[in-house]
């Protein structure tokens, strides 16, 4: 008697020890958000190259075909009633997808900004989100009229003779690893929307280039620029030069997941697209405001603001 109540305890133990080893190995990994992410962008033709490609426009070609876009105004409401693009609307960078519905007509977007900055960030929000064809407004509604100029007083020449200003050979790239991201979604697609509403969100980021230039060692700093321009120009001491930069290439592995990283270009402009696409991979990550423009304004041959 005792022995059969022996067995069968035995075999309960046993029976137990079986159930919680093969619950405790059955676990799901953990999902790396920020692999499914890449991976679905570079799948769904999402690379920075895609963001890039017929962007920007002039205000001589709106003017000639005004009818052909829906225009979303990203300035604030106190200066688009003040003056405006006929037929445009009013939005904000943390609610141009959502307003972007309203666009039935299945026109090309075009986002325009006080300077065509902030646009860029725009952009890329919408072209993240199914508006593959949207375009931004070069220079901003600057170029549009006159009377709202913001660009005129943001050219300077501070970078000139500036001890933060090189000549020598960009830094070194060394290899590093891709950001972690967190998202509540697992597909590729929510994971994409999330960063997205985060971008966007966060609103504009940019710094003034004054901030930057004075210390450079605060920031990882991509000069995105071709080799010859770095060759004729120079660029920010310690400054990186990444170009071309593509999720399937790999190249975005030169950047330090751990700094601040800082792009800048020519204006500003394009920087802010790649500062928006950073975003989303989950960098923190800023542009330079007005670009070269901003420091070397006089010694440009093209690239630049003539107002």
């Amino acid at each position: 008697m005792f022995g059969k109540v022996r067995y069968f305890l035995f075999l309960t133990a046993l029976m137990a020890l079986f159930l919680v080893t093969g619950c405790s190995e059955d676990t799901t990994a953990p999902v790396d958000s920020g692999s499914v992410l890449r991976d679905y962008m570079v799948a769904e033709n999402l690379e920075l190259s895609d963001m890039l490609a017929d962007w920007i426009i002039t205000a001589a070609t709106v003017d000639a075909n005004p009818d052909t876009f829906y225009i979303m105004d990203l300035r604030s409401s106190e200066h688009f009633t003040s003056g405006r693009i006929e037929n445009s609307v009013n939005t904000t960078l943390g609610t141009i997808v959502a307003d972007a519905a309203a666009n039935t007509g299945d026109k090309t977007i075009l986002v325009v900004c006080y300077t065509g900055q902030s646009a860029g960030h725009g952009l890329v929000a919408l072209r993240l989100s199914g508006h593959p064809d949207c375009k931004v407004l070069k220079f901003g509604f600057s170029s549009w009229s006159n009377d709202f100029d913001s660009w005129s007083e943001n050219t300077a020449n501070i970078g000139t003779g500036h001890d933060n200003w090189s000549t020598d050979a960009t830094a070194t790239l060394v290899a590093h690893n891709y950001p972690s991201i967190a998202a509540t979604a697992t597909s590729g697609s929510g994971i994409l929307a999330e960063r997205v509403a985060a971008m966007t969100a966060g609103g504009f980021k940019g710094t003034p280039a004054a901030t930057i230039l004075t210390t450079p060692t605060d920031y990882f700093i991509n000069n995105y620029w071709a080799e010859a321009d770095v060759t004729t120009y120079g660029h920010i001491v310690g400054a990186f030069r990444i170009n071309p930069l593509s999720l399937a290439g790999g190249e975005f592995l030169n950047y330090d997941p751990e700094a601040t990283v800082v792009t800048y270009c020519w204006t500003g402009q394009t920087s802010s697209v790649v500062t928006a696409y950073l975003t989303v991979l989950g960098y923190d990550a800023t542009s330079l405001k007005f670009g070269v423009n901003a420091m070397i304004y006089d010694a440009l041959s093209g690239h630049k603001w003539v107002d």
